[in-house]
Formats: C-alpha cells, structure tokens, sequence
C-alpha cells in the first residue's frame, strides 16, 4: 500500500520560513519525480515545486529564489524550504508521487499571518 504523508505546516509570520517534508513508503521511491502543490481556499491546486529522478528541480514562478526542494532517496524523503513567505503563501501544501495519476498525500496547512 502506497502511503504518502506530508508534515512541517505551521504558522508563521510574513518574512518567516518553514520546512516541509514528504515522506512516501510501499513504491520504489528513488524511481519517481516527486512534486508539490498547493492549494489555498477557494482557488484551484497549484504546481509549487519538483524534483526529478535524475535531481533535476523546477520552481513555479513565484517561488524562484525563495525556495529550494531536495530529497534523500535513502530516507525516502523529499523537503521544500520555503522563505520569505507572505499571505498569499497561505494554503494545505500537498506532495505528489508520480504525476496526476500517481500518488497524493493528505495535505500540511501553512499559515502565514502577522
């Protein structure tokens, strides 16, 4: 069974940073782009970040320089670090395994408020 958990929400204050994590058992991890998204209320799912196998990153726009996502294929894990984080950052940040069609996790909140 494919399990996918997302962890490292939080609040935080505008300017501040966080770290979130993705961890995914039951598939050959070091095999699969692992991307994330987010989305904030009322709005649609949006593409935040991605690495590929082959440790290739790709940044949506709006975080180009504040942001920088790896992963250790030992520990089958995946981060994103957020900086400078605003309101607008506001959203459940999801992980995804695998494309549209692969795999999701349960979402982390960030918060980010005065």
């Amino acid at each position: 069974q494919v399990q996918v958990v997302e962890s490292g929400g939080g609040s935080v204050q505008p300017g501040g940073s966080l770290r979130l994590s993705c961890t995914a058992s039951g598939i050959p991890f070091s095999r699969y782009d692992i991307a994330w998204y987010r989305q904030a209320p009322g709005k649609q799912r949006e593409f935040v970040a991605q690495i590929t196998t082959g440790w290739v990153a790709t940044y949506a726009d709006s975080f180009l320089g504040r942001s920088t996502i790896s992963r250790d294929n030992g520990y089958r894990a995946v981060a994103l670090d957020m900086s400078s984080l605003q309101r607008e950052d506001t959203a459940v940040y999801f992980c995804n395994v695998g494309g549209a069609s692969g795999h999701w996790g349960q979402g982390t909140q960030v918060t980010v408020s005065p």
